[in-house]
């Protein structure tokens, strides 16, 4: 059978992996904190029909001849660079300027995110959206507002600042952020949820605004990084080099029944 044929399977393959990518960074075009990811190809191994040969006296050398095999995956990246904030007005929506995610805790293991649409539960602990507390600059948790407390608010290092029965300004815990040697080596778990992977290095917690870390903006989301021209412009190109492939694929087969048919 034809090399051409199977190379174009491999890059039909390829595009579609890219295409899936594509999919799934729109379909979180509003997904707060989501960051999108990319796909890179790196070509297989070449076969070798002729090796190189150095310069010989009277003559000079000549360069390897090879075929190549077809494409492969080469990485799916995750983009964590900065979305836009969003301004909500809400005390418990808390936006990230800079780097750094919030940890939670589900009482046996950390998660990290960029979401920060937080919320009250009964015992007055800051909890996120399935219920996980939100871990302290100290790595306490949970981070509670007393339910006698007239107001509160979130300042940019993190600290809740709460008025009391009484009127008083007093200062609560501290919202943690923890940050990474390597956060494009975390691993995505959904939720708007990332774990500590092995090559992503370990969490180091503490207070925003300081350490590396960015400074929080209450009353504020991040939305998606996820740029629709772009992924439409990929799309495209996409779309056009699976068509590509395909025509590799149709090609030869038409050669493929040429040489069927020289015998009738």
């Amino acid at each position: 059978m034809l090399r051409s044929m199977y190379s174009g399977i491999s890059g039909m393959n390829n595009f579609q992996t890219k295409l899936d990518v594509i999919g799934n960074n729109i379909a979180n075009v509003n997904t707060f904190g989501f960051k999108k990811g990319r796909t890179t190809f790196k070509d297989m191994v070449s076969q070798q029909m002729a090796g190189a040969t150095g310069p010989q006296a009277g003559q000079g050398g000549t360069n390897p001849i090879q075929v190549g095999l077809g494409s492969q995956i080469g990485s799916i990246d995750t983009i964590m660079t900065q979305g836009s904030l969003q301004n909500t007005n809400r005390e418990l929506d808390l936006g990230i300027s800079g780097d750094g995610f919030f940890t939670v805790t589900d009482g046996d293991a950390d998660y990290y995110t960029r979401a920060g649409n937080f919320y009250l539960d009964e015992d007055g602990s800051i909890v996120n959206s399935e219920g996980m507390y939100l871990v302290g600059a100290g790595g306490a948790s949970p981070i509670t507002v007393p339910a006698t407390s007239q107001s509160f608010s979130i300042g940019q290092d993190g600290t809740v600042n709460i008025i009391n029965e009484n009127g008083d300004l007093v200062a609560g815990d501290q919202v943690g952020l923890a940050i990474f040697d390597n956060p494009e080596g975390l691993s995505k778990i959904g939720g708007n949820l990332y774990q500590e992977t092995a090559n992503s290095g370990p969490a180091v917690l503490g207070a925003p605004a300081a350490g590396g870390a960015g400074s929080l903006v209450a009353g504020t989301l991040e939305m998606s990084n996820v740029d629709l021209s772009e992924e439409f412009t990929e799309m495209i190109v996409s779309q056009r080099g699976f068509q590509a492939n395909t025509r590799i694929i149709t090609t030869s087969d038409e050669i493929l029944q040429e040489l069927v048919n020289l015998k009738r």
